[in-house]
């Protein structure tokens, strides 16, 4: 983890929070629970958005995922449709942005970047599961869109404890400022 100096403009920041659904939070997650991923994520747009901040939710629609040719497909076994509806316990309010995706990456096919960039927003934090596939896509797409970036490391989490602590310990330092939710909350008041 690098030094915790952390100065957030809540006008200029959004939080993004991956995947936070039923679908995905009824399975098992590493090295956070997906409860405490949950609470944590919940924690923060709480704070972020009493002080003015975007706050968006994505979900990936579970039965619309595109499908390409590749050796090791995520498959979804037939989830019902509920399984992409958002869990009540993540906390999305009237207000919120909710951002529908069909694939790892939030940016991809979506609106989210128009939205970001009438907002003003330059900054996102962001939080979710799984670390190494809908965090990381977005953080990679993000990037390269010119939006910086904090990555909330005990408000994400992974199927594989391993593959999250990769993520946080190769790839985000160089592509974000990678701080824990206590850090990011100082940095609001």
């Amino acid at each position: 983890m690098s030094s915790p100096d952390l100065d957030l403009d809540p006008k200029k920041t959004a939080l993004v929070i991956i995947d936070l659904q039923k679908g995905i939070v009824a399975m098992q997650a590493a090295p956070h629970s997906t409860a405490e991923v949950t609470e944590k994520s919940n924690r923060l747009a709480k704070a972020l958005r009493s002080k003015g901040a975007t706050v968006v939710y994505v979900r990936v629609d579970m039965s619309d995922v595109l499908r390409l040719p590749v050796d090791a497909p995520s498959v979804f076994p037939n989830m019902p449709p509920s399984a992409s509806e958002l869990a009540p316990e993540a906390g999305f309010q009237a207000g919120d942005v909710l951002i529908t995706k069909r694939h790892w990456g939030a940016f991809a096919g979506t609106e989210l970047e128009q939205i970001l960039k009438e907002r003003g927003i330059d900054t996102v934090v962001i939080t979710g599961i799984s670390t190494n596939a809908g965090v990381e896509s977005t953080v990679r797409q993000g990037t390269g869109l010119g939006f910086a970036f904090v990555i909330v490391e005990d408000a994400c989490s992974a199927r594989d404890a391993e593959a999250h602590r990769f993520a946080f310990e190769k790839t985000f330092p160089r592509l974000a400022r990678v701080r824990s939710a206590d850090e990011v909350l100082a940095a609001l008041t």
